[in-house]
């Protein structure tokens, strides 16, 4: 049976940037009692960063349900600096009515339609950051889902460590034991600093549920660093998160939407969920892939919306398309496959005639 490995480069995956944003905002309103409004302000602007329209806090002012793209794109560790790729896509959905936060990740190996390309393109997920930056991403993921996506929060591998560090680490619930990046795990709870946080998001190929197990661990590291920072209030944590931010983020979330977002929304994060995408395992051409089945995009669109109180509507996209094409073309089969299989990407329009690529 087809096995996922890596390109032979190594790209470190990790999930912790609602942590991040939580972070933000905290610190925003905290800065009016320390009287450093003005430098928090400016410090946070210039992490913003458009990604088309302007969106006002004027939903946030109103506390309806929103959900937001965290893109982890993997440049600022290991000397890279390149655009490189979102190797975390975490789609979270805030719902202050409900008072439920759920994280949903996008799997970097999951197929999907490049939104906002130049011409029909279709890649692994995690290449729309790298062709069109964060707003390609978003627009991608949005599609890919079916769900309303405006804003996002980009944040590269160097802050990490840095993050963790300035709310006084963070702690885990340690699945199994294991060893990676120089750093020691052991089953159970466990406090982890910085790098050993990066290390506890990263290791992929000693997790039995491969990179599925990864996606639990991201998660956690998540819902830790918002739990450490309700706990963060001196002024020597504070400026050390801020510059960690300023250094590491870019977000089309405004100053003034951050201050209402934890002014209105303190209390959403009192349940906190987190699901996947689960995927096929398939060749498309030499590349494996991760292939989301009608079925289960349907179905993660539906928990999103649900989430986020809107009604649930029928997938219809390009991943769609290509999968009711593969079913009665090729005999592609979803449920537990028995052999490795391949995956046809048809050309635009085309129900016959298999894609040649760009």
């Amino acid at each position: 049976m087809l096995t996922f490995e890596d390109d032979g480069v190594k790209k470190p995956r990790w999930g912790r940037i609602i942590g991040l944003l939580v972070v933000v905002v905290a610190f925003a309103v905290g800065a009016y009692a320390l009287r450093l409004y003005g430098q928090t302000k400016k410090a946070l602007n210039g992490t913003y960063e458009s990604a088309g329209e302007i969106k006002s806090a004027a939903l946030f002012q109103q506390k309806k349900a929103f959900s937001v793209l965290l893109l982890g794109a993997d440049t600022g560790a290991e000397g890279r600096n390149d655009q490189g790729n979102s190797d975390t896509m975490i789609v979270a959905t805030v719902n202050p009515g409900t008072k439920k936060v759920l994280l949903t990740s996008v799997p970097r190996d999951t197929m999907a339609e490049m939104v906002g390309s130049s011409g029909f393109n279709v890649q692994k997920v995690n290449a729309a950051y790298r062709e069109g930056g964060s707003k390609m991403a978003m627009n991608t993921v949005s599609q890919l889902l079916n769900v309303p996506l405006d804003y996002y929060v980009t944040i590269n591998m160097g802050g990490l460590e840095k993050i963790v560090d300035a709310v006084g680490g963070v702690d885990v619930d340690v699945p199994f034991a294991f060893s990676y990046g120089g750093s020691s795990f052991t089953k159970g709870a466990m406090h982890l600093n910085g790098k050993q946080a990066l290390a506890y998001a990263r290791m992929r190929y000693d997790d039995p549920e491969n990179d599925y197990g990864r996606q639990k661990r991201q998660r956690q590291i998540i819902t830790a660093i918002i739990k450490s920072t309700a706990s963060t209030g001196t002024l020597a944590n504070f400026q050390k998160v801020l510059k960690a931010i300023t250094s590491n983020m870019k977000t089309n979330l405004t100053f003034d939407d951050m201050v209402q977002i934890f002014l209105n929304y303190r209390g959403a994060s009192e349940s906190i969920s987190s699901d996947y995408i689960h995927g096929t395992n398939a060749y498309i051409g030499a590349a494996a892939y991760q292939i989301a089945s009608t079925t289960e995009l349907q179905r993660v669109s539906d928990k999103i919306r649900a989430t986020q109180g809107l009604a649930q509507e029928t997938l219809d996209n390009e991943e769609t398309r290509q999968n009711k094409l593969n079913v009665t073309n090729q005999g592609f089969v979803f449920e537990n496959p028995t052999v490795d299989q391949h995956f046809v990407i048809y050309a635009q329009n085309n129900d016959y005639t298999a894609w040649t690529g760009n």
